[in-house]
């Protein structure tokens, strides 16, 4: 960012914003003891800041925004609630500015199908029965597509593997936080099914991803312990998507690196453990998993009415708010009656505390936009299931884990079996959503352009290998 404003243009600012807070505070000294007005300043500080280093600092800092406004902590959901949104605004204004003038980044079918994506949701506003609230849900999703094409791909660009090695470490540090939140009692997902998400679609993943690339034995053992934690905490949700969006992201990983042998070794850990419990504590081992069948495959229903019985509400309303609004839908982001179609990513967890798992995003998005507006959205989940595939491909005839774009590959493919169990993937408040999108625009840009690397020698830009104990690219 300061290579197109000249930083004495931002000192400038900066120090001319003084005397006008000084004037604030004389004439308005009621504003200074209120809050809002006091998280207001900080937040605009922290956006000027922030847009001096904008392609270092600025992804995480609209990621800690969102997910701040989603949590249950004390004082930090109320100021960012609204300020998520300046962030955002902010990021994509920017990052819109610093490609016009650099265009530096390529625009092909995904970003062409994002944008009717974003045209599908603003007709199936205008035609709703709450124009004024499915169109502000439309704005969102512009937003978010806005910043991911632009300010999140600036973020990754011609430093891919910082920006992994910065994924890496950024997991590990959530994942730790998480971990001592939970020993204290304390809940800050606000719900069993929002931890198992997180954990699930970011956190294992990447975790998995980084014992793999480090030759340091305390760097792989401090890895694969954060790993078990994330996938413990998979397991405490006692959340379906999270545990199969977990699972199979892992397992494709070590499948497609031929890492059978630790995929082996995983799977025998668990038996041993299982048997363990089974020999040492039978009686208790046996009331465990009758209550694990019954609160995480059965969801505490009746296991004659079938695995999906908790699912039986949730999907006959989706398919009669489709056959009553089949061509172009309730209106993006609502409801028949009007009200947040995504209310329930903050406040879906039951009074046993065990996750309620709502529809799926495929399914949402249909009732939103109907059958005319549909086809975008799919296309998108398609295109990135393709570069998904490459990816994997890639992988399985190189075993190289070193390429960048495998950790956010294994992230969109964890996140796109994740959403078709529930339907956060087009709530744009919500801070998963947020996490994946920016993911996914960058792994258009990463994935390997062909699955076999001698396909074409020029085909191969982001070919890792080791030199000297380092990740360099190779020549």
């Amino acid at each position: 960012m300061t290579e197109r404003i000249p930083k004495a243009a931002l000192v400038a600012g900066m120090v001319l914003m003084l005397p006008v807070l000084a004037l604030m505070a004389y004439s308005r000294p009621a504003y200074f003891t209120k809050i809002e007005f006091l998280g207001g300043i900080i937040l605009f500080e922290l956006l000027c800041a922030s847009l001096w280093l904008y392609r270092q600092v600025f992804l995480p800092i609209v990621i800690v925004a969102f997910l701040l406004a989603g949590t249950g902590l004390p004082l930090a959901s109320g100021m960012w609630t609204s300020g998520r949104w300046g962030v955002l605004a902010a990021g994509a204004l920017a990052g819109s500015f610093i490609l016009l003038k650099e265009r530096s980044q390529h625009f092909g079918l995904f970003h062409g199908l994002a944008m009717f994506s974003i045209l599908a949701a603003l007709v199936s506003a205008a035609v709703s029965r709450y124009p004024a609230f499915a169109l502000l849900k439309a704005s969102s999703l512009l937003l978010l597509f806005l910043y991911a094409g632009t300010g999140a791909r600036i973020a990754a660009a011609g430093r891919e593997m910082r920006f992994t090695a910065g994924l890496l470490t950024g997991c590990e540090v959530f994942v730790v936080l998480l971990a001592f939140f939970y020993l204290a009692g304390r809940e800050p997902m606000g719900n069993p099914n929002s931890l198992g998400a997180v954990m699930a679609v970011a956190g294992a993943p990447v975790l998995l991803w980084g014992t793999l690339v480090t030759d340091s034995p305390i760097v792989r053992q401090r890895r694969l312990f954060l790993y078990g934690v994330a996938m413990y905490l998979v397991f405490h949700s006692r959340s379906r998507a999270g545990l199969a969006a977990a699972m199979l992201s892992s397992a494709v990983l070590c499948l497609s690196l031929r890492r059978y042998r630790l995929l082996a070794q995983g799977l025998v850990i668990i038996l041993i453990l299982t048997a363990s419990a089974a020999i040492l504590y039978p009686e208790a081992f046996s009331e465990r998993m009758s209550s694990l069948a019954s609160s995480v495959v059965y969801k505490d229903k009746d296991a004659n009415l079938g695995i999906f019985a908790s699912r039986k509400g949730p999907w006959e309303d989706a398919l009669e708010s489709i056959r009553k609004h089949f061509w172009f839908g309730s209106g993006f982001g609502t409801t028949d009656n009007g009200l947040d179609a995504s209310d329930h990513l903050s406040s879906f967890s039951t009074a046993e505390g065990t996750s309620s798992e709502n529809g799926s995003s495929y399914l949402a998005i249909l009732t939103w936009v109907g059958v005319l507006g549909v086809a975008p959205f799919i296309s998108l989940a398609i295109y990135l299931m393709v570069k998904v595939t490459r990816t994997c491909l890639w992988m399985l005839n190189t075993t190289n884990p070193f390429h960048p774009a495998i950790p956010i590959a294994m992230v969109t493919l964890a996140g796109l079996v994740h959403a078709g169990l529930e339907d956060w993937l087009f709530a744009p408040g919500y801070y998963l959503c947020v996490f994946f999108w920016s993911m996914a625009f960058i792994l258009v840009d990463l994935a390997p352009w062909a699955p076999l690397p001698s396909f074409s020698r020029n085909w191969r830009p982001w070919l890792m290998r080791r030199e000297a104990g380092r990740i360099v690219p190779s020549r």
